[in-house]
């Protein structure tokens, strides 16, 4: 009896992460460059039930030994394991502004090992001196004229550096030059990560690598194909209508649990009360 009380919170809590999750995903529905995070859910070891029975068994040395009766398996319950970013592309929203750059990607190669293409960021210098990827590209330029992101991370360029610009009149071509009078400024720093699904997630749209590797530079990664687009933002990724199907689903599944764990407690209180009451 008391191993349904566990099963079935085990089932409340992975549905109270998952709602979670989700709600997180329909509240940044409209920040540029979200990703959609995905549930990734697993059952805890399947144990095997045997019963001890009172039939007894001789062995070689003429003594005999108590024959265990297999009864059958028991889910111990379910828990959520991760919650995995979706890196698939978001639409283009065009906004005018100079500042505003998206990455529109195209084939990228397959990862041989977990069979899912890489994915291309924005990358940014952290307070802390080490790389920050994104692919909010909500820009701006501070003060001193660096293109950084509203949170005050700079941009990068593909050797590294800061980007410095005069003023907000300059073109960023498909292929990540920055040009400004004329001149080749820089060229906007985009890395590519084989295996986005390793990427920690931070605050502020920024992920980082979890030893603190630095990615590879996507342009020189062969079969990367991707372009620049400025003046626009990439929406986020998130499926307003079947985020809210799911938040419906998971609800559901939290509110059969929650009936179940009231079932096992009047049973409980049942065989206290009554079955357990001296006559």
């Amino acid at each position: 009896m008391f191993r349904g009380f566990y099963t079935v919170a085990t089932g409340m809590l992975a549905q109270q992460r998952k709602t979670e999750m989700l709600t997180n995903n329909m509240s940044n529905v409209n920040t540029p460059g979200f990703k959609a995070d995905q549930a990734s859910m697993r059952a805890f070891p399947e144990m095997l039930l045997s019963s001890l029975g009172d039939s007894r068994v001789p062995t070689e040395n003429g003594m005999s030994t108590t024959r265990m009766t297999p009864v059958g398996g028991l889910n111990t319950g379910v828990y959520m394991q991760e919650a995995v970013p979706l890196f698939t592309q978001g639409d283009l929203r065009e906004t005018g502004l100079s500042t505003d750059l998206a990455i529109l990607q195209g084939d990228l190669p397959i990862n041989e090992e977990t069979g899912i293409p890489g994915a291309l960021f924005f990358t940014l210098e952290h307070e802390d001196g080490t790389d920050r990827y994104t692919r909010n590209g909500n820009f701006a330029l501070d003060a001193d004229g660096f293109l950084t992101t509203p949170a005050g991370h700079y941009v990068l360029d593909e050797n590294g550096a800061r980007i410095e610009l005069e003023n907000d009149r300059f073109e960023v071509t498909d292929g990540g030059q920055v040009i400004q009078n004329g001149a080749n400024i820089a060229r906007i720093g985009i890395a590519y990560s084989d295996d986005p699904r390793a990427l920690v997630k931070e605050g502020d749209e920024l992920y980082r690598a979890p030893d603190g590797t630095v990615f590879d530079s996507a342009y020189n990664v062969a079969d990367a194909g991707f372009s620049i687009n400025q003046g626009s933002l990439e929406r986020s990724n998130v499926d307003s209508a079947r985020t809210m199907t799911d938040l419906m689903a998971s609800y559901r599944s939290f509110e059969a649990n929650q009936k179940v764990l009231q079932a096992y407690d009047r049973s409980m209180e049942k065989a206290v009360n009554e079955v357990g009451r001296l006559n």
